[in-house]
């Protein structure tokens, strides 16, 4: 048996009954009775589509749209244009593989984290370098009760919590850890070369 059938299903009671029980039951079957009927009804010249397509926004660089797209809308974003190697990810996610696809969702998540990381390299290569302490929330957590809120409240998420630091600040003392093993081989090469 199918839950749906071409058939309208019989009511359990007339509409005189519901009428009649549930008050103002069908006000809006007589469309006399319609304020919007004079939009409903169907005049020469008034079909409610739009008459001409709308001026289209200029396309400076190729923009990425699922193949299953003709072309872009009208009007598009170009706040954030892909760059770098999370650029190319992106513009490869869109050109191979369908919405419907988990491969190009994937890729599009593995181009986020790619684009933080371009993001925060960046930042250590310019005049202002990201400020942790304020970026991360921690002088808040010390000044504000932090830790108070999270002990004896019964909250879901102090399981995760020991992993966020590992999270946050791993790759930061990775890094620095990096720079300092960098550091110490340019100036062994330096004293021996």
């Amino acid at each position: 048996m199918h839950p749906y059938t071409p058939q309208k299903p019989p009511l359990p009671r007339s509409t005189e009954e519901l009428r009649d029980t549930i008050p103002g039951w069908g006000v809006d079957l007589d469309p006399a009775d319609r304020p919007a009927v004079p939009r409903l009804q169907d005049r020469p010249g008034l079909d409610g589509g739009i008459p001409e397509p709308a001026e289209r926004q200029p396309e400076r660089w190729p923009r990425e749209r699922s193949i299953e797209h003709g072309m872009l809308t009208p009007v598009f974003g170009t706040s954030c244009p892909p760059k770098g190697l999370s650029g190319r990810i992106r513009r490869l996610a869109y050109a191979r593989y369908s919405e419907a696809r988990a491969a190009h969702w994937l890729l599009l998540l593995g181009a986020d984290r790619v684009d933080t990381l371009e993001s925060t390299l960046g930042s250590f290569l310019g005049r202002q370098p990201d400020n942790l302490l304020a970026e991360t929330g921690v002088r808040s957590e010390l000044s504000h009760g932090g830790f108070s809120s999270r002990v004896g409240r019964g909250r879901a998420d102090l399981v995760h919590q020991p992993l966020d630091a590992v999270i946050v600040l791993g790759p930061w003392v990775l890094a620095g850890y990096g720079a300092v093993t960098a550091v110490r081989r340019v100036a062994r090469l330096r004293r021996t070369g």
